[in-house]
């Protein structure tokens, strides 16, 4: 199964990790995050600068979204149950 990021990225389920929120304040642990995938050339942001709502950690990228981490948790779950 799949889940849509946002602006018509689509992942698949099982490589996600994570799903955080990133609206602010942002903890100092998540700007590391973001910093290392970005040194790492891992980073994938997939906003509009400035419009990052939650930070989802796959296996082997991250990703910047533009959808609330609540959005993004609920079209993961329902995914998981028709798996």
């Amino acid at each position: 199964m799949y889940v849509h990021l946002g602006n018509n990225f689509i992942i698949s389920f099982k490589d996600i990790i994570a799903i955080l929120n990133i609206e602010p304040p942002v903890s100092h642990d998540l700007k590391d995050i973001i910093t290392i995938a970005r040194l790492d050339n891992n980073l994938i942001n997939i906003s509009e600068k400035g419009k990052e709502k939650s930070l989802v950690i796959c296996d082997n990228k991250v990703y910047l979204s533009p959808i609330s981490s609540t959005t993004l948790y609920k079209r993961a779950g329902s995914r998981h149950k028709e798996a």
